[in-house]
């Protein structure tokens, strides 16, 4: 992956390219920077890409990891009961876009699908937003549990639609034990934000160890969008995830890495 053996390479007079690999001097006359991103660094990934990108004066946005799980800072930190393990069908707000899908508590945070999705859009000391009621209004449930005769508690009553270990975390003492007849308005609002709008913000992320792409890499601005050339270094090439093009998840960055490959084998 990252080719740490690669000690540089030169641009040539008759505009090709030396690359020098220990005692080895290659000459070719294209180059394509197939390197990848900084994500899994257990199979050696690493920098090279962004390295031949600068040597050559491409602009490099930074990279950070992508597709990847959130940790909690100290302040959300949830009390109570552990809840590693966790899962739960939740609408995961990040930077303006929603995702609905499988939200995973861990030991060190959030993650799942629906976190991994949301963590694409998400900027360190930017809030996360969580719908744990997606398709339901507790407004309505509870509007209906509280004209029964029987004084029914809160966490009983959302022990019905959420794990119980899940509603005594998310839940104040205060409310949790109430009877869902007896809460004021300004306590329906109150339990409403917490369970459609749970306003978390993620101390960081897992990093590259865990996340499944990066973000970020050679700007898209300095390349062709029809033959992935260098619009700066003709024969220079660049393609998939060392350039700054980040998919969902479902296959996108695989589709992205060998389509833009497909461009490069039919132009170079």
């Amino acid at each position: 992956m990252g080719l740490p053996g690669i000690d540089g390479t030169s641009r040539l007079a008759d505009e090709g390219f030396a690359i020098r690999y220990g005692d080895v001097r290659i000459i070719t006359k294209a180059l394509v920077v197939a390197t990848g991103g900084l994500s899994y660094p257990s199979l050696d990934a690493g920098p090279l890409g962004y390295r031949i990108a600068e040597q050559f004066s491409l602009k490099i946005v930074p990279p950070s990891p992508g597709l990847v799980p959130l940790t909690l800072g100290k302040a959300d930190k949830i009390d109570g009961p552990p809840l590693a393990g966790i899962a739960v069908e939740a609408a995961v707000t990040a930077g303006g876009r929603t995702f609905m899908e499988n939200l995973l508590f861990t030991h060190w945070g959030l993650s799942g699908p629906g976190i991994l999705q949301a963590s694409n859009y998400w900027n360190p000391g930017e809030e996360v937003l969580i719908d744990l009621l997606p398709e339901r209004s507790i407004l309505k449930i509870l509007d209906t549990a509280g004209i029964g005769p029987e004084k029914v508690k809160l966490k009983t009553l959302l022990s019905q639609y959420l794990l119980k270990r899940l509603v005594a975390a998310i839940l104040p003492g205060d409310l949790a034990d109430k009877s869902v007849g007896a809460l004021t308005k300004k306590e329906l609002d109150r339990t409403a934000l917490l369970l459609h709008r749970w306003q978390v913000r993620p101390g960081g992320t897992e990093g590259y160890r865990t996340a499944e792409v990066t973000r970020g890499g050679v700007d898209t601005a300095e390349i062709s969008s029809k033959t992935f050339e260098s619009r700066r270094v003709p024969g220079l090439y660049f393609i998939g995830e060392v350039m700054d093009v980040t998919g969902q998840l479902g296959g996108y960055n695989l589709q992205w890495a060998c389509s833009s490959g497909w461009c490069v084998g039919g132009s170079a």
